[in-house]
C-alpha cells in the first residue's frame, strides 16, 4: 500500500529492472490488478512491472470523488513520484486505457510509450455508433445516479458474470479469476466506485473535446491492440486512434486485432500480448540487458 496525496493506493510489483524497462499496467472494469498476473509471468524476468488497483478498485481506497480520468491519471503520476519513476511504458486495458490516454495527454514527459487494449478513444466512442452497440449498453446504465447500485445490490456475482461471459472468447482462461473479482466488488463501496468511474464520463468527454478543439494529441509512441472477438473488434480502431495521436507531428502509431481473443486480452492472450509488448518496447530502444 502506498499513501498518495488523495488516497491510499494498492499496487503489485513484478520483476526488477532499470527505469527504462519499467512499465505501469492499468486494469479495467470489472477487474483489479490481478488481471496482469499471466503477463507478469512472461515479462517479469525482463522488466519491472507495476500494477496498481485504480482509485476505487481492489484494495485501493473507495474514494467518493475524483473519478474523472484527469484525476485518476494524476493518481498514477503521484504513484510514479512515490516510486521514484520519472518515465515509464504505460499499458492500459478497458477503463485503465482511458486513464492511460488522459495521462499521455496531460503528462507527456512521463511516458516512454503508450499501449491501449481493446478500446477506441472515449470521445470517438460517443461520436460514432459504438456507444449504441449492445456491447456498450452498460456504459449508459452505469452513468445513471443510484440506479445501478439498486439493480445490482446482492447480485454482484450474477451481474459481473454477465460481462465476463459475454465479453470473452476464451472463457476457460478467465473463469478461474472470476471469484476473486467478485470478492473485490463485494467490498463496501466497490460497486459504487466502479459506477462512479463511468459517471465521470461527462467530465471526461468535456476534457477530450477541449483537447480535440485545441489540436492536442498523444505524443508518445502508441500501440493499440484489440481482440478480434472483443468489444471493438468490428470497428476501424486504428483509424479512430489516428485522430487522437499526433501522427502529423511524427508520433508513431501502430496496432492490429488479436485473432481468437475477446475483450480481456491480458488473460485471454497473455503470450501474444507479451510478444507484442516485447517487440514494441525493443523497437523503441528498450532492450533487455
Amino acid at each position: 500500500m502506498t499513501r498518495l496525496p488523495e488516497l491510499t493506493m494498492h499496487h503489485r510489483e513484478h520483476g526488477e529492472a532499470p527505469e527504462d524497462r519499467t512499465a505501469i499496467l492499468l486494469h479495467g472494469w470489472p477487474q483489479t490488478a490481478t488481471c496482469w498476473e499471466e503477463l507478469a509471468l512472461r515479462l517479469g524476468d525482463e522488466h519491472r512491472l507495476v500494477a496498481p488497483d485504480l482509485r476505487g478498485y481492489g484494495l485501493s481506497d473507495k474514494a467518493t470523488s475524483g473519478f474523472d480520468k484527469r484525476r485518476m491519471a494524476q493518481d498514477i503520476v503521484d504513484l510514479m513520484d512515490r516510486l521514484g519513476l520519472e518515465t515509464v511504458h504505460l499499458v492500459g486495458h478497458d477503463r485503465g486505457a482511458r486513464v492511460a490516454h488522459r495521462l499521455a495527454l496531460d503528462h507527456p514527459a512521463r511516458l516512454r510509450s503508450l499501449t491501449v487494449l481493446d478500446i477506441a478513444p472515449t470521445l470517438a466512442t460517443f461520436q460514432t455508433d459504438l456507444i449504441g452497440g449492445t456491447g456498450f449498453f452498460h456504459w449508459l446504465l452505469h452513468m445513471q445516479p443510484d440506479l445501478p447500485e439498486l439493480l445490482t445490490a446482492g447480485l454482484e456475482e450474477q451481474y459481473l458474470r454477465h460481462f465476463f461471459e459475454r465479453w470473452t472468447f476464451r472463457r476457460d482462461l478467465i473463469e478461474p479469476k472470476i471469484p476473486e473479482y467478485v470478492r473485490a466488488f463485494r467490498r463496501p463501496g466497490a460497486m459504487r466506485a466502479g459506477f462512479d468511474d463511468y459517471r465521470a464520463s461527462r467530465q471526461d468527454l468535456a476534457d477530450d473535446e477541449a483537447d480535440q478543439q485545441g489540436g492536442r494529441g498523444v505524443t508518445a509512441p502508441t500501440l493499440a491492440l484489440w481482440g478480434a472477438e472483443g468489444l471493438v473488434g468490428g470497428a476501424p480502431v486504428l483509424e479512430r486512434w489516428r485522430d487522437y495521436v499526433d501522427v502529423a507531428g511524427g508520433t508513431r502509431l501502430e496496432g492490429h486485432a488479436l485473432p481468437g481473443c475477446g475483450h480481456f486480452i491480458p488473460e485471454e492472450a497473455p503470450d501474444e500480448l507479451a510478444e507484442e509488448l516485447r517487440r514494441f518496447w525493443a523497437s523503441l530502444g528498450d532492450v533487455p540487458r
